[in-house]
């Protein structure tokens, strides 16, 4: 519980890193410059804090949001003046729109030294807009005992203000003075005689999670007495991801309803634990027919809607009565149907359920299971006798051949699709990871490696996700852990494809597909990233048998944009006719 007493910089700072710590702060990522030098000599000297430098600020911030997503604890993150601090805002979005807590720190020239083109300083007041959980500037470091008590006292709310009601990013703007080194200050040292650590810092304790609401027992009622209702639950990053099914698992015995689980959530993982679980509910909405014939009265929607397209417009075809269950106070219905709000986690509903005895059966959950049956067994029928390198593939062959407990990050465009169509269930205790909070490709290698940091993990690309944030492999050198890429590289933005833009060329190719013709082997050995390309689903299955325990390795499937198309075109609809 050091202070530096150098100077007033230096004891901000280091009264700033101490508080941080006895809050619960564990790790910094700090990017190099000048004006946050107080900040960055404190929390890279503070013993308890794992201070990470980073290069590049997007990149950095990104990583940042992938280890506070693994581990549910704050990030700071830290950065110079000027433009510095606007390459952390596509990851600030993100950490805002998919709930993921993070402490910006961003260094500021003082007040006098901004607009006078003193150099470096930009208007940083509410430089992320609306979209920090909380926001403020910090005064000037001053010698004087009330304002840090006011640092304190401001550092508390930041960090609690990040992880309640709603976890995001909180940003703090700090000015500072120079000298922004150690350099001694006489004033400052005699500081060091009369200051008491022990009692500054006795009142600082992390904050407790507030009691949230109780289910109204007429909803329950309601629930238990619909034999037409279903559960749909979206894409999910739970710490605890095997309490979270059994949470679910429990709340659909209890109302004998199916569960429409999305790829993007662990339950396709735990599988045993639930019979009522659907996986396939996109490929069987494809039969229309069987989906209207199926239009639920009601729904439990748990966390935000799945990615698909179908569930969407079949649930704003069906009109059901839904009951949104999350306990942040987001809006959680772009439908705009008819629904409610509970502000209440898996688990608490499961407790508020736990004395109902399961319900029967009815003919509305067999005819789900069924169905869901039936489509599972055409899917690994169909990916059996694929032999040519398919994109779709990778994904449903990665759910039968990760190790168990994998982490995998998913990137964003076709990869979560292809997840949500082929993704099987299993008990393999996968936990998927994503950025579907903007649902941009921004920083997807360098969330991947912050979710891999300290472990092995798995990230799943296309190669125009990967390119976009190459950046993260100058992390290689402070990176602890594992991570293996498993990229496909179909030389395009392979999404594209399926939409109807595709049909006009040009411009499709050039200014939607965007080709870039890079060499991954020449690529991966700048950064010394170990590359092997992968030319049958065999070699695949071969390289996922054995796992290295430290570096990053990149496994390239080269597949073909077109015939990935016609694939998926062939197939999606081919085998939700199966249930004809």
């Amino acid at each position: 519980m050091a202070v530096d007493f150098s100077n007033p910089n230096s004891i901000w700072a280091s009264v700033l890193a101490e508080t941080l710590v006895r809050l619960g702060l564990e790790m910094a990522v700090i990017s190099p410059g000048s004006r946050s030098t107080p900040l960055t000599v404190a929390l890279a000297r503070h013993p308890v804090i794992e201070a990470i430098p980073v290069l590049d600020e997007r990149s950095a911030a990104f990583f940042a949001l992938g280890v506070a997503r693994q581990t549910g604890k704050p990030v700071a993150l830290v950065c110079t003046s000027g433009t510095a601090a606007a390459n952390f805002f596509p990851a600030v979005i993100e950490a805002r729109q998919s709930q993921v807590p993070l402490l910006v720190l961003t260094a500021d020239r003082p007040p006098e030294l901004r607009d006078c083109h003193a150099g470096q300083a930009i208007d940083q007041i509410k430089l992320y807009g609306a979209y920090p959980t909380w926001q403020a500037e910090v005064a000037v470091p001053e010698l004087s005992l009330d304002l840090l008590h006011y640092l304190r006292r401001t550092l508390t709310h930041a960090w609690e203000r990040s992880r309640f009601p709603t976890p995001g990013p909180v940003h703090l703007n700090l000015p500072l003075r120079d000298p922004l080194p150690p350099l001694p200050d006489s004033a400052a040292l005699a500081w060091a005689e009369t200051f008491d650590p022990e009692a500054f810092f006795a009142s600082v304790r992390p904050p407790v999670q507030p009691a949230l609401a109780a289910i109204a027992p007429e909803i329950c009622a309601a629930w238990r007495g619909c034999d037409r209702g279903l559960i749909v639950a979206g894409p999910a990053q739970p710490r605890l991801p095997r309490a979270y099914c059994e949470a679910i698992a429990q709340i659909s015995r209890a109302l004998g309803w199916p569960v429409l689980a999305e790829g993007l959530s662990p339950l396709r993982n735990y599988a045993d634990l639930n019979p009522y679980l659907i996986a396939s509910y996109d490929l069987l909405l494809r039969n229309r027919d069987f989906g209207a014939a199926m239009a639920p009265r009601m729904v439990l929607q748990i966390g935000e809607l799945p990615t698909s397209k179908e569930l969407r417009l079949w649930l704003e075809r069906s009109q059901p009565q839904r009951w949104l269950l999350d306990p942040s106070d987001q809006n959680l219905d772009p439908l705009h149907g008819p629904s409610q709000s509970l502000r209440l986690s898996v688990e608490q509903l499961a407790h508020a359920l736990a004395d109902f005895s399961p319900a029967p059966p009815a003919p509305y959950l067999d005819r789900w299971c069924q169905a869901d049956s039936k489509i599972q067994q055409a899917i690994a029928h169909t990916m059996a006798a694929t032999t040519d390198l398919i994109e779709s593939k990778v994904a449903w062959l990665l759910g039968r051949s990760l190790p168990l407990g994998t982490p995998l990050f998913i990137a964003n465009s076709m990869p979560v699709r292809d997840v949500e169509w082929f993704w099987p269930p299993g008990n393999t205790a996968i936990q998927p990871y994503f950025n579907r909070g903007a649902n941009g490709i921004d920083g997807t290698l360098s969330t991947a490696l912050g979710v891999a940091h300290g472990r092995s993990a798995v990230l799943l690309t296309g190669d125009l996700a990967l390119l976009h944030d190459t950046n993260g492999f100058l992390l290689r050198q402070k990176f602890r852990g594992h991570l293996t890429i498993v990229l496909i590289n179909n030389n395009g933005g392979g999404i594209f494809e399926m939409l109807p833009i595709a049909q006009f060329e040009p411009p499709f190719e050039e200014f939607f597909a965007t080709p870039q013709d890079i060499s991954f082997p020449q690529l991966c050995a700048t950064y010394g990233v170990e590359h092997h390309c992968i030319t049958t689903w065999e070699t695949l299955q071969q390289a996922l048998s054995t796992w290295p325990s430290a570096g990053i390795r990149l496994l390239e499937i080269q597949t073909s944009r077109p015939r990935d198309r016609s694939w998926r075109q062939d197939h999606l609809g081919a085998i939700a006719r199966t249930l004809s």
